[in-house]
């Protein structure tokens, strides 16, 4: 088939362009889940407890990766600021990860430990509480009782995928949750970000 008949013909077109892109993508998608680095745990990783499970579903419902990405490169300028660069070991539960390049606010990967469950709860509450320039919007409906219905499901469904939960676990989920808050979920979500990995500045 010549460069012509292609070119003149819509449908092959499609088609063969379609082709390139599936190959490409699968010899580059691939090998990653044959790569030792991207498929093994960092040592010390512990799958997601249902509270901070649940607080990492209110992450993704209410957009906060919009702004904030989890995924500090390896460049001094980065590690100097936000601490130990991602390694893919860390998000081996997560489904799905929150790498990314978006930075309208600072990036979270390292988040955990830095600061208290206080300030997160006042800064989620109203943000130019504890950084005046902040233009990060409040989240005060979050100080409201956590949804815990479907946590059974939910980790058993991750179960499906590799994430080791046991049946003691998802059968004692519900438990875990009573009496939060979603922000209490939330909070205890940030507080576990980039824990495992020591060297935090």
């Amino acid at each position: 088939m010549n460069n012509e008949i292609v070119e003149k013909n819509v449908s092959w077109l499609i088609i063969l362009t379609l082709i390139v892109i599936s190959v490409g993508g699968l010899v580059e998608i691939v090998p990653l889940f044959f790569q030792h680095s991207t498929t093994t745990p960092v040592q010390g990783l512990q799958p997601y407890d249902p509270v901070r499970l649940v607080g990492r579903d209110i992450y993704l419902r209410e957009g906060c990766y919009n702004c904030h990405s989890q995924m500090i490169r390896p460049f001094r300028a980065e590690t100097e600021r936000y601490g130990h660069y991602s390694v893919a070991g860390e998000f081996v539960y997560d489904h799905p990860f929150q790498w990314g390049s978006k930075r309208t606010g600072p990036d979270l990967a390292r988040v955990g430990g830095r600061y208290s469950d206080l300030w997160h709860r006042a800064h989620l509450i109203n943000p130019r509480d504890v950084v005046p320039e902040s233009n990060m919007p409040a989240f005060p409906w979050l100080d409201r009782p956590v949804k815990a219905d479907d946590i059974e499901k939910k980790m058993s469904a991750l179960r499906t995928v590799g994430v080791p939960y046991t049946d003691a676990e998802i059968a004692g989920a519900r438990k875990q949750l009573e009496g939060k808050t979603e922000l209490d979920a939330l909070i205890a979500y940030l507080q576990g970000m980039g824990t495992t990995i020591k060297g935090i500045r």
